[in-house]
């Protein structure tokens, strides 16, 4: 498919699509000419395929392709120029173009905010948006699109307090966000921002809100604490003695005791068998 569009000016076009494509200064052609010297509705291009053919609408005023003057009509083809006013157009084939590396639009005062076309025929071009920035097919526009029913002003984008809103200036075929029409609405980082069929994402500063969940999601999550047997465990590690100097550890107090009590009780044992023996021999002597 074939395109027209401004010869100083590779990103403002209009596709070339059945069945025409009309040029002049009012608001209602398909490529808005802003030029005392063209006509309200200059000419048209009809379009059949990849034929194409330019019309003299203007009743009378200048028309010219390759410097050749058009009365009423004349076939056009790719790379012919068209001058009307003191405007030149040029009839492209993309295919054929050399591959335009991306370019930024700067301001003065960087807002933090761009759009970035989705379009091929704007070649991924950036824009950079400023405090106040209206979109439209008008040369009077902060962003100039001539691209088909775009209308002259179609939205107005404004940056407060460090965020993005969009508002839709009443164009007859809508301002979309994220494939929803709005009238205004505010816009985030990653949208995407449709204006009739020219789409462009959202590039931006993050919400506070994007940075307080990634710095949550960084956090070490806390230590578990110990089972309270465990803790038990160590305490009662913590306070037993060391071991005696020859090598083996002191007995408990607890375990010493009853090795005593042992003791005693073998005694009393051994004690009171000896009386019962000998008590035994007393009787037996007398009876």
């Amino acid at each position: 498919m074939l395109k027209l569009r401004f010869k100083n000016n590779k990103h403002n076009a209009v596709w070339l699509v059945e069945p025409k494509v009309s040029i002049g200064r009012g608001s209602a052609n398909d490529l808005v000419v802003d030029d005392a010297a063209v006509a309200e509705t200059h000419a048209e291009i009809v379009v059949d395929h990849e034929k194409l053919a330019l019309v003299n609408l203007s009743d009378g005023l200048p028309l010219f392709v390759n410097k050749t003057a058009v009365p009423t009509r004349a076939p056009l083809k790719t790379n012919d120029v068209v001058t009307l006013g003191k405007i030149q157009l040029q009839v492209v084939d993309p295919k054929n173009e050399p591959k335009a590396v991306p370019t930024v639009v700067r301001d003065e005062k960087a807002s933090g905010w761009a759009l970035k076309a989705n379009h091929s025929a704007l070649a991924n071009r950036v824009f950079t948006l400023k405090r106040e920035t209206v979109i439209g097919r008008s040369n009077e526009c902060d962003i100039t699109l001539a691209a088909s029913h775009l209308s002259r002003r179609h939205a107005r984008l404004m940056i407060r307090s460090g965020q993005l809103f969009v508002k839709d200036l009443d164009s007859s075929n809508g301002t979309f966000l994220n494939g929803e029409r709005v009238t205004e609405a505010r816009v985030k980082r990653g949208d995407e921002l449709r204006f009739d069929t020219l789409s462009f994402g959202v590039v931006g500063p993050a919400d506070d809100l994007d940075k307080t969940t990634v710095r949550d999601a960084g956090a070490l999550p806390p230590k578990p604490k110990a089972a309270p047997a465990r803790a038990a465990a160590r305490r009662q590690a913590a306070v037993r003695p060391p071991p005696a100097a020859g090598g083996r550890p002191e007995a408990a107090p607890g375990s010493a005791n009853a090795a005593a009590k042992a003791g005693l009780g073998w005694l009393w044992l051994l004690l009171a068998g000896g009386a019962g023996a000998l008590i035994w021999y007393v009787a037996q002597s007398l009876f």
